[in-house]
């Protein structure tokens, strides 16, 4: 009789051989089958510790848009929209059990915006917040299951990561899909080929934003095809989408322009912002940039975000509570050296972010490439304060190439 025909699970009986693995203690065994059971029968109990993503408390639409207003300048139509819809949907996961027969639909999220508006930071905030597991996923990489890229369930792969594998907790999670835009389809009637990034990738997230079961693989589907698949259910995860969806507005401004008939029609032009077309963006402009109909009635929540003008620019580098010049102010006091920017120096910065059009995403790369002699040098010398002005900026940034900005 070999070694592992003879050791047995205390619990169950069971021998090695048959298990498939034994954990030993001090006096007997344990097969795996019988952990996860005794696992279960604890969190049936309650008596298992809480998730580090139990949500408590819902805020109310007015608390949270309080909150997005300490890390996010400007955007208040897009932080209500958002704010409004993130409390509709966990008031119906924490209330569903009201006894009647009406069954409200979770309700997924498309931002429309350019670059550097603050489409990703909403997401983050929110889901910082809230304490649900949070995800980014980058529209982009994503193919078509068989051909190389990555597939629709990487999505709820990495939810499940940012989880902890707590599939429980994975299920109220939020999901951000960046760069919807990208998977647009190329012309404006569908594919008679197979277009496997774009209108293919749109037709396998349907059954994600709808809410299905769906076989996740824990460590990625392709590296390692022989592992056991997770099941997660994404009726009640939130899909937060985000894109730039550059050129819509000639969309917008077509559609506006169809409806041109008549003396009321010239009165109706008069009243168009022409600057911001982006406030009249509709459902309808989605599809004629790309998205199947399908994804649009998917994510009937529809939001836009203002580009950031001079005065965005400027609040947004100093005032969010995690601000770049405040980071960057800790960054070097953690040397035992006080930073400051003269006001001359950040009027520069902005100055340059808005003639490049980097949004403020671009405010750091900007603020890094002034920064960067300085920390370089600063923490190997005995000086303790260190002052940024303008000319000392200009001169800076005057080394770094428009093209070296990212």
């Amino acid at each position: 009789m070999t070694e592992k025909s003879k050791r047995r699970c205390s619990f169950c009986g069971r021998t090695e051989n048959e298990a498939g693995m034994l954990i030993s203690g001090m006096s007997g065994y344990i097969c795996t089958s019988c952990v996860e059971q005794a696992h279960e029968i604890l969190r049936e109990e309650n008596l298992l510790a809480k998730s580090d993503f139990e949500l408590k408390e819902l805020p109310k639409p007015q608390e949270i848009k309080a909150f997005l207003d300490n890390y996010v300048i400007g955007q208040d139509e897009a932080k209500r929209v958002l704010a409004v819809s993130v409390y509709n949907h966990y008031k119906r996961l924490m209330q569903h059990d009201s006894g009647d027969d009406v069954e409200i639909e979770k309700s997924n999220i498309i931002m429309v915006g350019s670059t550097g508006t603050g489409k990703t930071l909403l997401a983050r905030t929110i889901a910082r917040l809230l304490k649900v597991p949070f995800t980014i996923v980058d529209a982009t990489v994503l193919t078509e299951a068989g051909y190389v890229g990555e597939d629709i369930e990487s999505l709820l792969t990495r939810l499940l990561q940012a989880a902890d594998y707590d599939v429980e907790a994975a299920e109220r999670g939020i999901v951000f899909i960046d760069e919807i835009d990208k998977i647009a389809r190329k012309g404006d009637n569908p594919s008679i080929t197979r277009d496997v990034s774009g209108e293919g990738v749109q037709q396998g997230l349907l059954k994600l934003l709808e809410g299905s079961v769906v076989n996740v693989p824990p460590q990625g589907g392709r590296k390692h095809p022989e592992q056991k698949m997770i099941p997660v259910n994404t009726r009640n995860i939130l899909f937060i989408c985000g894109g730039a969806f550059d050129g819509i507005e000639k969309k917008i401004a077509q559609r506006l322009n169809t409806h041109v008939v008549g003396y009321n029609s010239v009165q109706n032009n008069m009243n168009i912002d022409k600057n911001d077309l982006m406030k009249y963006v509709l459902p309808q402009d989605l599809r004629s940039f790309g998205l199947i109909p399908e994804i649009v009635g998917r994510l009937p929540i529809l939001t836009f975000l203002k580009p950031l003008d001079r005065t965005a620019l400027r609040n947004i580098l100093t005032e969010p509570k995690n601000s770049i010049i405040k980071q960057y102010i800790k960054l070097m006091e953690m040397d035992g050296i006080t930073l400051t920017f003269d006001d001359d120096a950040l009027e520069y910065i902005v100055d340059k972010a808005l003639e490049y059009k980097l949004g403020a995403r671009g405010l750091r790369s900007i603020v890094e490439s002034i920064m960067m002699d300085k920390m370089f040098e600063m923490p190997s010398t005995e000086k303790k304060s260190c002052s940024i002005t303008k000319e000392y900026a200009d001169a800076q940034f005057s080394k770094c190439t428009p093209e070296g900005l990212s």
